[in-house]
């Protein structure tokens, strides 16, 4: 793969539908989702997007299901007299990293059932762009490195600097469950550093949404720049 070419090429797509019951919309569908191409490197071009395909064929899985769960509560709001709220279904990807041959992407899940609000669940890849190989977070440190206790540590201190400025962001236990609910899968490079997130309700109220802490390279002895510098 030509060195100077170390970036994917990527086009947005944004596919809308809505699903419809008896003639009545009871379900909207938005999925945006990129299209890489990497003129040097087919290969990973393909595998790539194979990936990020095979996440919305799962997605589409469940709004299959969440199709049916809001035919079965309109046919219910008829008999009850209650209304009915429309559900809503939205897939989004954004590539808050795509250089230096790495490629970082994340996607979130939004639902809305009829509730009082909708649930969000991100989740997260990164990407080598010679191999197409998928990095995990334990590759971007040393071996024998407890990446972990690391970060936890760093992102405790960046969550007590937020509760300062911002009393109630947090559960009381945040501490703790920054440590409990911390999932290796949870992060995404940006240029600014690793970002480690936290899920809805993890260690902070509905209010707060996805929490993010964003640790600089210099905090985990890595960077980018020397990632391609070994490739």
């Amino acid at each position: 793969m030509n060195r100077n070419f170390c970036r994917a090429d990527i086009n947005m797509e944004d596919f809308r539908r809505l699903f419809k019951f008896n003639n009545v919309e009871i379900m909207k569908l938005n999925i945006k989702y990129p299209i890489l191409r990497l003129i040097y490197n087919p290969n990973t071009e393909w595998l790539v997007n194979s990936e990020i395909a095979s996440s919305i064929d799962q997605y589409i899985k469940r709004v299959n299901e969440l199709y049916d769960q809001a035919a079965d509560q309109y046919r219910e709001s008829l008999i009850t007299d209650y209304p009915f709220h429309q559900y809503e279904a939205y897939m989004a990807f954004n590539a808050p990293y795509n250089q230096n041959c790495l490629l970082s992407v994340y996607n979130d899940e939004y639902e809305f059932t009829g509730g009082a609000h909708g649930n969000t669940t991100r989740s997260s890849a990164t990407w080598e762009l010679f191999r197409g190989t998928r990095l995990p977070l334990y590759s971007f440190f040393k071996p024998g490195t407890d990446y972990k206790k690391l970060l936890t540590d760093e992102i405790i201190k960046q969550a007590e600097k937020n509760l300062a400025e911002n009393p109630g962001i947090y559960f009381d236990n945040y501490k703790d469950l920054i440590v409990s609910t911390f999932n290796p899968d949870s992060f995404y490079l940006t240029p600014h550093g690793l970002v480690i997130y936290y899920q809805q309700y993890d260690i902070a109220p509905y209010s707060t949404g996805i929490v993010e802490f964003t640790i600089p390279y210099d905090k985990i002895g890595w960077s980018p720049e020397s990632w391609r510098q070994i490739m």
